[in-house]
């Protein structure tokens, strides 16, 4: 009887192998999204009765599937409520993270053709000191995202970065050393700032809760950290829940530079190559700059930008 089953199954096409590996990669990340907790436990028992439940059903078991069946059909219940932080997290990772997330920000938000190089050397600068001083710091520096929320759970204010004014921040008597330094746009947003703590329990024991909360901003958000061990003064970085740890003043300079000044320089060429999409939709104020801040009626031209060159973002 299966193997009539067999004999009777449609060919094997290309959209199926696609398939294939579209379900292969997802299970991948989905398993790398829950590596470390204990709910991958849950989730590979789970996987183990719905893989059961698809051989009884193909070996036409009626009675063993039917009472898998009604199980897996309360347990996609269960799943949700079981998994309610894996979710949530997920679905963090997967906004701010993606490329067509970047990409719809930009399409309904005003461009600011404004934004400033970060000043690598002031915090590269202060780091080093706050190293040489065994100074704990936390330093989260945001890409697209802007972290609202976390600057508001800190003492907001806006100045331009220097190394004098990161040490003060982060020296152990002042009210503002306790907690995370946030910077946005080449600036300085707020200081003493409570960020997620990560809950991977494959973190190892020697990284305390001010590398935990590096590590939890990361995995939620594009954001970068760099942290500054008040114990052994070593400097690391943190990105997408990955930290590196033990990295000298010139290493952490390229990192930096490479993460943010590189891609802003990027940025402000495709800045330059905006104007002539506007005068595509607009022919007759070629000899008018385009303000791109403030008037609205550029936005047809931005999304048509946006969109042809989205796949570089």
């Amino acid at each position: 009887m299966i193997l009539s089953s067999i004999q009777g199954l449609p060919p094997f096409r290309l959209v199926d192998l696609i398939d294939i590996v579209l379900v292969a990669v997802f299970f991948y990340y989905l398993y790398r999204l829950l590596k470390g907790t204990n709910a991958v436990s849950i989730f590979i028992g789970f996987m183990l009765i719905f893989f059961s439940w698809k051989i009884v059903s193909f070996c036409d078991m009626k009675l063993l599937s039917e009472i898998i069946g009604q199980f897996i059909s309360v347990g996609v219940l269960a799943i949700i409520v079981i998994f309610q932080a894996e979710i949530r997290q997920f679905l963090l990772r997967l906004g701010s993270n993606s490329w067509s997330s970047r990409w719809l920000s930009r399409l309904f938000s005003k461009t600011k053709e404004g934004e400033q190089n970060l000043d690598v050397t002031s915090i590269v600068q202060a780091c080093g000191h706050m190293s040489q001083t065994l100074t704990g710091a936390l330093i989260v520096i945001c890409k697209d995202n802007p972290l609202e929320q976390i600057i508001q759970t800190g003492d907001a204010f806006t100045s331009q970065i220097s190394s004098q004014l990161l040490e003060t921040i982060f020296f152990k008597n002042t009210p503002l050393h306790d907690g995370a330094v946030i910077i946005s746009n080449g600036e300085i947003k707020a200081a003493r700032c409570i960020l997620p703590v990560s809950k991977n329990q494959s973190i190892p024991v020697s990284m305390g809760l001010r590398h935990r909360s590096a590590i939890g901003i990361t995995e939620q958000t594009d954001a970068i950290s760099v942290i500054v061990s008040e114990q052994t003064g070593k400097i690391s970085v943190a990105k997408q829940g990955v930290v590196r740890q033990g990295l000298s003043l010139n290493e952490l300079q390229q990192y930096l530079n490479s993460e943010f000044n590189d891609w802003q320089s990027r940025k402000s060429t495709f800045i330059n190559i905006r104007k002539p999409t506007y005068w595509l939709f607009f022919p007759f104020d070629k000899n008018k700059t385009p303000n791109w801040q403030n008037n609205s009626a550029f936005y047809f031209a931005d999304s048509w930008f946006y969109f042809s060159l989205s796949a570089f973002w």
